[in-house]
């Protein structure tokens, strides 16, 4: 058996009793929604750790762990604290958390995360609806033998963000009267934030937002045939687009003064979905 597949399944019988339900949407928070869970109804709470062989987070800010609740009647299972790839995981591991709630029956996979706007008309605070992704600078999580019970070997990438979901989501931001951005994630490997050359590099390359993770795991969930959407908190211009130097404070401060009014799109979207 492949072993990264084994691995997953390993994942899966750890906790595959401990899950109450069937989840429909797989909900991954990024950094300022990490108190997100505190607003729904929870009936289980799984801890990265109860999980055997499974890679815990290391940023400050995200808990690890998953929670199950529903959002209106939707029955979500929610990652709270993602891994990244420059915590010195392997891609695979990196991706795990995604494929184990498809092999929880997740159906949709719903992105969020705090990101540097590259494009000139954004404002940190921002809320930018992911469109498309450019995932070339990291390793790919399909490197390597194809695990065939998860997809194919060379799986289409021409709509990796659902048209459908996006129609959603913006009819949810509407509704809410949040102005929402639209445009093209970036993912780099990070820790360190990028140089003002690599920000205008990405700017040529069509990006509109950049951050250091969720392209990856769009390309896992894809590769699974999950329905995925994404949204963006602009937290920061990018470096070189402000005289000023960036910080993980930085970003951490205005995802958390954002939090409400991304709470409220993300539950508008997720009932809709629904």
């Amino acid at each position: 058996m492949n072993p990264v597949y084994e691995k997953l399944q390993t994942c899966y019988n750890s906790i595959k009793d401990k899950i109450p339900f069937v989840p429909k949407v797989a909900l991954v928070l990024g950094s300022g929604l990490g108190g997100y869970a505190e607003t729904l109804q929870i009936e289980a709470v799984i801890d990265y750790h109860e999980i055997e062989g499974f890679p815990v987070s290391t940023v400050p800010g995200h808990k690890g762990r998953f929670l199950f609740g529903y959002v209106g009647e939707v029955p979500v299972v929610i990652m709270q604290g993602r891994v990244h790839y420059y915590e010195g995981y392997d891609m695979t591991d990196v991706v795990l958390p995604i494929r184990l709630m498809k092999m929880m029956g997740a159906e949709v996979l719903f992105l969020t995360n705090a990101a540097g706007g590259l494009n000139g008309d954004y404002r940190a605070g921002d809320f930018m609806l992911i469109k498309d992704q450019i995932a070339s600078f990291v390793p790919s999580p399909l490197i390597g033998e194809n695990i065939g019970e998860l997809g194919p070997r060379f799986c289409d990438m021409s709509e990796v963000y659902d048209e459908d979901l996006q129609t959603m989501i913006k009819e949810a931001a509407q509704e809410c009267g949040i102005k929402l951005q639209e445009g093209v994630y970036v993912q780099l490997t990070g820790p360190a934030y990028e140089t003002p050359a690599e920000v205008r590099m990405c700017r040529i390359l069509g990006g509109d937002a950049i951050g250091m993770s969720t392209a990856c795991e769009g390309v896992a969930a894809n590769h699974m045939g999950m329905k995925i959407c994404g949204i963006s908190c602009i937290s920061n211009l990018a470096c070189g687009m402000t005289d000023q130097p960036l910080s993980h404070t930085e970003v951490q401060e205005t995802a958390d003064r954002t939090a409400p009014l991304f709470q409220k799109l993300v539950t508008a979207a997720i009932t809709k979905i629904g």
